[in-house]
């Protein structure tokens, strides 16, 4: 209970804002439900003193009271919904713009799937809709119209009006504990399971191909038929329940009335009058139900609150924080303008498990403002990991990495990107044109800028065939191009952000030998002046020009130096580069 409160009230902070707006909603929605309260109340003495046939100027003012309620209750109904949604939709922007800078950034539990995080970012933001909408303000309108309407009823007669209060009390608050008991269990299983069948079904579509390969559709289809009868079990226990509490309300309903008429007969109160207690009981009492619907929504979001809190209150950065060699308390690091940036990284471990080797083993590796440094070496050497630290996505165990001369981890997050950025290893392409992928580097390019930097990966002339040219749809995650367009597209956007530290995770992936060297070259080439270059690769063609080459093996420095020296010297590096030119000399003498 403690976690679902805690993370109802991280959810609430955001709506601080737009608390004015929300009382708004809330007087608005008390407002419909007295009128419709006051409507059926006025109905029924106007029918009954009707029957009596009185002079019609009696009459009058009932009568006009019944226009005005009826009126009234539509456009309190409209205004509420205009306010509530008006509040709730802006601050559902800030949510989701803050859980996507959360998932796009990596940080928080189990976000790396992208059917969980897809369900994060719709169903369970949806929640926090729905925690506003349905919980708070209904619930705070039914709370303040009870009130009122034991008010009213003491008016008229005070024994009845206390016997109102237990049935609205029972109503209001017994009820909804009961109902919040009935579904808890079921409704805490509930989001997590649509989380997993989101990513059932994304499995099942976009690895229907490796399924089928590997002979293992059955029972991928198996896992999520089972999750799925599992998640409509549980709905159908939640409806059974429902059904339950609702039908104990109703009876409610019918017994205090009863119970009101029977009291306020015996304290001698007059027919018109005890029939207006009767309806208006009535009337009241469903009212009240409505907290038993807002407590089954609440308990049914929890879950679901949960998720979205754990990525909204998610750290910075994940990892041991490297000791404070930085800026003290209080002390703010020098914002980070563009152009040239110096990036050093001194004595820095990493190690993803206490009980594994590590990553990177002590590294030093110094980048200053126009060097070009190339890392190679075996898979699992450690090289995207030395990445992830460059860009701060990885926080070393011990060492030291600083930007400019502060640690890397004093910087804002939102800074770092335009300072040390590039091409890492499985860039996203999205579902979206050319120039809207390519503009993610650089929001406000121009087509110059687009030109230079889609000539620079190569993928100029491609474009300039396209019917739509920049304004071609590339597919989900690039789906409408190949392998190599699709680099080359990761390539150009990472171009055209121009970094200060441009790191480039191998950018020539799955293009042949001749256009790996060319699109390098020209990648190279279109780097700014005194902007610094980190390149990982697998291939050792194009490294001639380099100012250091650092070859890391089990996550250690093993060799360092110009390509010269180490083509020359033995060694790993001496070894890969004579195997790969010869088995490059034999595919160019077997390309048509």
């Amino acid at each position: 209970m403690n976690g679902r409160a805690s993370a109802e009230r991280a959810v609430l902070r955001l709506a601080r804002p737009y608390l004015g707006r929300l009382v708004g909603a809330g007087l608005l929605a008390a407002a419909t439900e007295f009128a419709g309260l006051a409507l059926m109340a006025t109905a029924t003495w106007l029918l009954m003193s009707a029957a009596g046939q009185p002079p019609l100027d009696r009459l009058t003012v009932a009568i006009v009271a019944v226009r005005a309620l009826a009126i009234s209750r539509g456009v309190f109904r409209y205004s509420e919904r205009l306010a509530g949604h008006d509040a709730v939709l802006r601050m559902i922007t800030d949510v989701r713009a803050r859980v996507f800078a959360t998932l796009a950034a990596g940080r928080g539990a189990a976000t790396q799937r992208s059917g969980d995080a897809l369900s994060r970012l719709v169903s369970d933001v949806e929640a926090v809709q729905d925690l506003l909408l349905r919980v708070l303000v209904p619930g705070a309108a039914a709370a303040l119209v009870g009130v009122l309407a034991v008010g009213g009823a003491a008016l008229i007669s005070v024994p009845a009006a206390g016997v109102l209060t237990v049935g609205l009390l029972t109503a209001g608050v017994a009820l909804p504990l009961l109902a919040t008991r009935l579904t808890r269990r079921s409704a805490d299983q509930v989001a997590p399971l649509r989380g997993a069948l989101a990513v059932d079904a994304i499995d099942l579509t976009h690895g229907a191909a490796d399924l089928a390969a590997f002979g293992a559709t059955g029972t991928a289809l198996a896992a999520a038929r089972g999750r799925a009868e599992q998640l409509a079990r549980l709905e159908r226990r939640l409806a059974a329940a429902g059904f339950a509490v609702d039908a104990v309300g109703v009876l409610l309903a019918g017994l205090t009335a009863g119970a009101v008429v029977l009291v306020a007969l015996r304290a001698g109160v007059g027919g018109v009058l005890v029939g207006v207690l009767a309806v208006g009981t009535l009337a009241a009492v469903e009212i009240a139900l409505a907290l038993v619907a807002a407590a089954r929504q609440r308990t049914l979001l929890g879950a679901g609150l949960t998720r979205v809190a754990a990525l909204l209150t998610a750290p910075e950065a994940t990892g041991v924080p490297p000791a404070a060699t930085g800026p003290g308390p209080g002390d703010a690091a020098p914002a980070l303008a563009e152009g040239s940036h110096q990036v050093r990284l001194a004595g820095v471990t990493v190690r993803y498990r206490a009980d594994a080797a590590p990553a990177l083993d002590r590294l030093d590796l110094d980048l200053p403002a126009g060097r070009r440094v190339a890392v190679v070496g075996p898979s699992g050497a450690g090289k995207s990991t030395l990445t992830a630290v460059v860009t701060g996505t990885v926080v070393p165990e011990r060492g030291r990495i600083t930007l400019d001369g502060v640690d890397l981890a004093d910087r804002p997050a939102e800074q770092l990107p335009r300072a040390v950025g590039g091409l890492l290893a499985e860039a996203y392409v999205f579902h979206a044109t050319v120039r809207e992928n390519l503009l993610l580097g650089r929001p406000g390019a121009t087509d110059d800028e687009l030109t230079a930097a889609t000539r620079a990966a190569g993928l100029l002339d491609w474009v300039r065939d396209q019917p739509h040219g920049w304004d071609t749809v590339v597919g989900e995650e690039g789906g409408q191009l190949s392998g190599g367009q699709r680099q080359r597209l990761a390539l150009a956007r990472a171009v055209l952000a121009a970094p200060g530290v441009l790191v480039l995770d191998e950018p020539t992936e799955g293009l042949d030998p001749a256009a790996a060297d060319a699109v390098l070259a020209s990648v190279l080439a279109a780097t700014p002046a005194g902007h610094s270059v980190l390149l990982i690769s697998h291939r050792l063609s194009g490294l001639a020009d380099f100012d250091e080459i650092v070859v890391l093996d089990a996550g250690r420095v093993v060799q360092r130096g110009r390509h010269a020296d180490l083509a020359a010297a033995p060694g790993w590096y001496r070894e890969q580069w004579l195997r790969q030119e010869a088995a490059e000399r034999g595919y160019l003498a077997l390309a048509p």
